[in-house]
């Protein structure tokens, strides 16, 4: 029997197939993109983007301003959808390309879904050398494009129209798995886009897609509990990954019904409310006294759904040499890590496996009594810590401001620099899944964007409740132009700037290393001789946001509250002390290279006092 066929461009063949995609989520049935960001070119405007244009309605397309700001704006969406959905970002060959290199190692880190639909050059290579193309003398199929495989999960390029047919369903599944979810890159020479085949109509039928869930091996829980059974002072890390696998109450359940403290990954902010009695708060580098205190004295710790990234560990320096480490994760490759008893699986189906294994068994009530002292000591310190007073303002200052004023599901994003450890030391939980701190990669410029594409998401479900950006003034002038991007799309975000004149937090690294302040802050630059600060509020104003200053914590909470009320992106600015106000408590070490030898006595001691520690530092096990 003849197969039905359809004859399309490839462009056009791939948009319908995305289109056609659905996944169910709690009963409901929605598209698995909620749409792209996309910037045009020569390399993608005529063939993909004839074919959005004619999609528009099932996959709306928001214009970014740079496409770097685009990649992030899709990873923030995926992570309001809890890589249940996700978006396409588009961008012309070349340059526009190149620019999301950045933003796919930021998904990549971060295992975030995110679907790269690039320009290439020339198949036929008759133009050839084309504009924006970057030669390879000895080995011409190798371009700039390439560039892109060690950051993405799935990578291909287009040589043929008939290649989606398989390409395309592997990128969707690459992006669906629990395990091996990352991004996905296509790269779409010009000629070949614009190429017809003829495709079989099935292709393009509706399809619906469940994400799946990894039973655990029962062998594998099985030693899991033998080994919990064992602990007089256990300790769960809870990751990012419980809020990905929607395990959340399965956690809390856990910890509740065996007894056993939870302390926090920066990514698994927000697993549990901080007035729960079994969270000992944010653990590592920029973590709490209270969960290093009991990670110090744990000797089982289950950790679930985190990579123990080296801000995790305090680069293993956290942990007793003897304590025994149990991983629940859907990834084999984080599962094993440093000899821990892997346990590969769902985290929702492993905890409760794990509960069911372990019975009546609960942590002793001297070990839990003890960190939730623990905790009691920490809640007292961030009080103080984040309180307005006769004293500088500060990153804490005006975490404490928000922190009282805002609603339970407001969302909270913030990215590197000083906030993510001021953030994650400082801020009260109100409700779960309410904090989005990109950590992963450190990725400064995060925030505005990421803010964008997760109200995007957040206007989808949850309309009724703000996204909430903490940016310095270093990473605002790094990417600030999805502030315009919000305000076209009218996906209100409210932005407070925090001016420290300059990048404040690593001038503090400089100077804890016993190095002079230099090229960091901009008073210590000396290439420049006259500096200034930046009028964040007239810019803002500029990009179309509703833009104020606050002088003092006063202030500062009476803008947060018009903001509040204001329907268009509000931006909030104030200056900060870039010395006084730090968080200084609740720090691990962190290995941190520094000089072994210097004509600095200053250096050299900081680095004999930074070396001191090394002997903390488990050797790999």
């Amino acid at each position: 029997m003849k197969q039905n066929t359809i004859r399309l461009t490839t462009a056009q063949a791939i948009i319908r197939h995305l289109a056609s995609q659905f996944i169910e989520i709690d009963g409901e049935e929605m598209r698995v993109f909620g749409g792209g960001f996309g910037i045009f070119g020569h390399g993608n405007v005529t063939c993909l983007g004839e074919a959005l244009y004619a999609a528009r309605e099932q996959l709306p397309l928001y214009r970014g301003q740079n496409e770097q700001g685009m990649g992030f704006a899709a990873a923030g969406y995926a992570k309001q959808w809890l890589r249940q959905r996700f978006m396409f970002c588009t961008a012309s060959a070349g340059p526009g390309t190149a620019n999301m290199l950045t933003s796919a190692a930021l998904a990549h880190a971060n295992r975030l879904p995110v679907l790269l639909l690039c320009g290439d050059t020339y198949v036929t290579r008759l133009p050839d050398p084309v504009l924006q193309q970057m030669e390879n003398f000895g080995d011409p199929t190798f371009g700039l494009n390439d560039a892109f495989k060690p950051v993405v999960r799935y990578w291909d390029r287009i040589t043929h129209p008939a290649q989606i047919l398989q390409s395309l369903p592997n990128a969707v599944a690459t992006m669906l798995d629990p395990a091996d979810c990352g991004p996905a890159f296509i790269g779409l020479p010009q000629d070949v886009q614009g190429w017809v085949y003829d495709y079989p109509s099935v292709w393009f039928e509706k399809k619906i897609h469940r994400i799946r869930r990894q039973n655990p091996d029962v062998a594998e829980i099985a030693d899991a509990v033998a080994l919990l059974k064992t602990a007089a002072r256990p300790m769960i890390i809870a990751g990012g990954g419980v809020q990905y696998s929607r395990a959340v109450a399965e956690l809390t359940a856990f910890a509740e019904t065996h007894r056993i403290p939870v302390v926090e990954t920066i990514a698994g902010r927000a697993n549990m409310t901080a007035t729960n009695s079994l969270n000992i708060g944010p653990i590592g580098v920029t973590g709490s006294n209270s969960a290093n205190a009991i990670a110090a004295e744990a000797d089982v710790i289950l950790a679930v759904g985190t990579r123990l990234q080296d801000f995790t560990t305090g680069s293993w320096t956290a942990f007793s040499r003897e304590a025994r480490f149990i991983s629940v994760n859907a990834a084999r490759h984080d599962a094993a890590k440093h000899l821990s008893l892997p346990v590969v699986g769902d985290a929702k189906l492993s905890l409760v496996a794990l509960s069911d294994g372990l019975g009546d068994y609960a942590a002793p009530g001297e070990w839990v009594g003890t960190a939730q002292r623990h905790r009691a000591i920490w809640d007292t310190y961030v009080a103080k810590n984040v309180a307005s007073g006769n004293r500088p303002n500060s990153y804490a200052m005006a975490i404490g401001v928000v922190n009282e004023l805002c609603d339970a599901r407001d969302r909270v994003v913030a990215a590197a620099g000083g906030l993510p450890a001021e953030l994650t030391a400082n801020w009260r939980t109100l409700e779960t899944g309410t904090v989005d701190i990109e950590f992963g990669f450190s990725c400064m410029g995060y925030e505005i964007s990421g803010a964008w594409g997760a109200r995007i998401a957040q206007a989808e479900r949850d309309a009724d409740h703000d996204t909430i950006v903490f940016v310095g003034d270093g990473s605002f002038m790094l990417m600030n132009s999805d502030i315009y991007s919000s305000v076209l799309s009218q996906k209100k975000l409210i932005i407070l700037v925090l001016d420290n004149g300059g990048f404040a937090v690593i001038n503090k690294l400089q100077n804890n290393t016993g190095n002079q302040s230099f090229n960091n802050l901009l008073s210590d630059c000396p290439t420049i001789p006259e500096p200034f600060t930046v009028d964040f509020e007239a810019h803002a104003r500029a990009q179309g946001a509703i833009a104020e200053t606050a002088a003092n914590a006063s202030e500062l909470a009476a803008a947060f509250k018009r903001a509040k009320a204001a329907t268009k992106t509000t931006v909030i600015c104030m200056k900060v002390d870039p010395f006084d106000g730090w968080t200084t408590e609740g720090h691990t070490w962190w290995e941190c290279g520094t000089p072994h030898v210097s004509e600095d006595p200053k250096v050299t001691a900081a680095h004999q006092d930074w070396e001191a520690s090394r002997h903390l530092q488990r050797k790999g096990v």
